[in-house]
């Protein structure tokens, strides 16, 4: 520390000299202005392991400096959030995204009956672009999707299959045309016609090629074209290309702070039907992963991709509804989704995070809409596409492993 009393100048010329002979700067050392806070983590918390980094050492180079502009921080952007209301003219309210022409969106939009069974259909086609596929069993243990198509078209949809019950519900709640091959001539085509009329189309000759066939007409070679359909309903069955409401969901691009892990979410139908979705964060999405069943019977999961695009299916959200099943015979069922006021319980995943709500069907015409589980707050869903898993209300659905859940399907 430097004495308070006074030099001679004999000694304060020496210092001086000292001073400007030298060669080096001075070096200040500055003691911290406060100690590091430590980051405390609340009681029993589990915190993932993480790898211990690598720490890289460049050597110090010769050359002479020269001057470097000063970095600046990183702006993070707003988070985008539509809904549950109010939409823009050009925003699509099933997905929280923005269209390219918003007049796509002056229609009614498009359900087709997807088939998932026999595994000589797969892969699928069409099914990334859909704004929302639902799955749903419909007996022995298979399972079957119906995609529905508003923001943008796929020229191949399929394989076509033939309609369900609850696709009458389905469709009268998205205010949609519903697409498929064949039904139940005793049971489901009378509701089907009593519910949507001439919203129903089956595949026939008189629709082609808005429902075409590429074979011999067997359960995996028949196909749809969402913007034939459209085009087809206008010109040939009088529904005019007319932009419903759709309100209800809301969207929110900010991952939200409640939740717990949710990297994969399995779908257990039985032994040999199954799905997987694997969060990657690389995309942000979910990625899709299907049974394979060799001459051996030995089950493996494998990517599932689209037949139109070669792409792995990816979808922004994921979310398990329970409802109730009704089972008339092993292949004949009907789920009450209709007008569900009350709510019954559903897991989002979206962001790598599964987090609890509850959906409800207030009204015979407008989607379904999800709440965080005070039944109030809407559940926010990450801008994009949703795949809609329609389980019985006594599924379970667990978690084995931190951050994996599995869902194993049973009636009612």
């Amino acid at each position: 520390m430097v004495s308070k009393s006074r030099r001679s100048p004999v000694a304060v010329i020496a210092v001086m000299a000292l001073l400007l002979s030298a060669c080096q700067p001075a070096i200040h050392f500055l003691a911290p202005t406060s100690a590091t806070s430590a980051t405390t983590i609340p009681t029993g918390t589990r915190i993932p392991p993480t790898a211990t980094p690598t720490l890289t050492f460049t050597p110090t180079s010769t050359s002479t400096p020269t001057s470097t502009p000063m970095a600046t921080a990183s702006i993070t952007p707003p988070p985008v959030a539509y809904g549950p209301r109010s939409f823009p003219t050009d925003i699509d309210p099933l997905t929280g995204l923005k269209v390219a022409d918003p007049k796509i969106l002056d229609r009614r939009p498009v359900l087709v009956k997807v088939s998932n069974f026999p595994r000589n259909g797969r892969p699928h086609a069409g099914l990334s672009f859909a704004d929302i596929v639902f799955e749903y069993y419909i007996g022995e243990g298979t399972n079957r999707f119906a995609a529905l198509y508003y923001g943008q078209d796929a020229p191949k949809i399929g394989p076509v299959r033939s309609a369900r019950l609850v696709d009458w519900q389905l469709t009268r709640i998205y205010q949609a045309i519903l697409a498929f091959s064949g039904a139940d001539e005793w049971t489901v085509w009378p509701a089907l016609d009593a519910q949507l009329g001439k919203r129903a189309i089956s595949q026939s000759p008189v629709n082609a090629p808005a429902i075409y066939d590429v074979g011999a007409h067997t359960v995996t070679t028949v196909f749809a074209d969402s913007a034939k359909l459209t085009q087809f309903a206008a010109d040939h069955l009088s529904i005019p290309k007319v932009r419903p409401n759709l309100d209800g969901t809301s969207f929110n691009s900010a991952v939200p702070d409640s939740g717990l892990l949710g990297s994969k979410i399995g779908v257990q139908y039985n032994s040999a039907d199954r799905g997987e979705w694997r969060y990657d964060p690389a995309s942000g999405a979910y990625l899709r992963w299907i049974e394979s069943v060799d001459t051996n019977n030995t089950v493996s999961m494998v990517p599932l991709t689209d037949q139109v695009t070669g792409n792995q299916l990816a979808f922004n959200n994921v979310v398990i509804v329970f409802a109730y099943y009704t089972e008339y015979a092993p292949t004949l069922h009907d789920i009450t989704v209709y007008f569900n006021q009350k709510g019954q319980r559903a897991v989002l995943f979206r962001d790598g995070k599964a987090i609890e709500g509850i959906w409800k069907a207030k009204s015979s015409d407008n989607p379904l809409q999800f709440y965080t589980d005070n039944g109030v707050t809407p559940l926010p869903f990450k801008p994009g596409n949703t795949w809609m898993v329609i389980t019985g209300i006594n599924s379970k659905l667990t978690q084995p492993v931190l951050g994996q859940w599995e869902m194993q399907f049973a009636l009612p």
